[in-house]
């Protein structure tokens, strides 16, 4: 089942003709695992249903243009972000500016997200990686390389909840804006379930271009 907030990227030949404008903003989100093999209304036996419509509801609210859909079956994360770098790609060439992009993903989404990141190559682009890095991810997906501008949110109470500074310095694409926030919500990795206003809100200042957060 597809759910786009969007339909103009998916339906028509330029985004003007849909009524869109170069002032406007972009934010595609990508959802968890669990949600890739499970229905909107399952729920997960330890934290509860993903509240995908809610998170998209909360970014819409904020005015940013929203993409997203839910994914079915267990994707292969390089080939999904390809798809999401060739919408980017037509995002660009009808008139919308790169810094005016945010690519957000929690658990799954963010590897995603940071595959787009690597393929896309665009250091104007900006991303929003939740509970998407582990110490381990250095060997084990050595091909992930960031470029944009960059906001990583974890929660200390999460097996993914580490800083993934080690990769920014690995990194040699240029990362204009770097920021990393810890939370401590006491609610390991089920955080990202729910859209709670601590990652949240950061994300909606980051895809605004508020690097500094304020």
């Amino acid at each position: 089942m597809k759910i786009s907030l969007l339909i103009g990227i998916l339906f028509c030949s330029t985004l003007f003709a849909c009524g869109e404008d170069q002032d406007d903003r972009f934010i595609f989100f990508l959802h968890n695992r669990f949600l890739e093999e499970h229905g909107l209304n399952e729920s997960h036996p330890e934290f509860g249903r993903t509240e995908y419509n809610e998170i998209l509801a909360e970014f819409e609210k904020s005015g940013l243009k929203v993409i997203s859909e839910k994914r079915n079956g267990n994707v292969n994360a390089r080939e999904y972000a390809i798809e999401i770098v060739n919408k980017i790609d037509s995002l660009i060439n009808s008139g919308i500016e790169p810094e005016k992009i945010t690519i957000v993903g929690t658990s799954k989404g963010g590897y995603i997200a940071q595959y787009v990141s690597t393929l896309a190559d665009n250091p104007e682009l900006n991303f929003v990686f939740v509970a998407s890095f582990r110490n381990s991810d250095l060997e084990n997906i050595p091909e992930i390389n960031f470029c944009g501008n960059i906001l990583t949110i974890y929660e200390k109470t999460d097996p993914f909840g580490v800083s993934a500074i080690r990769k920014k310095e690995n990194s040699t694409c240029e990362i204009k804006n770097f920021k990393e926030i810890e939370l401590n919500t006491g609610m390991g990795h089920g955080f990202l379930f729910k859209p709670l206003k601590e990652w949240i809100e950061p994300t909606i200042k980051w895809a605004n271009g508020n690097y500094g957060l304020e």
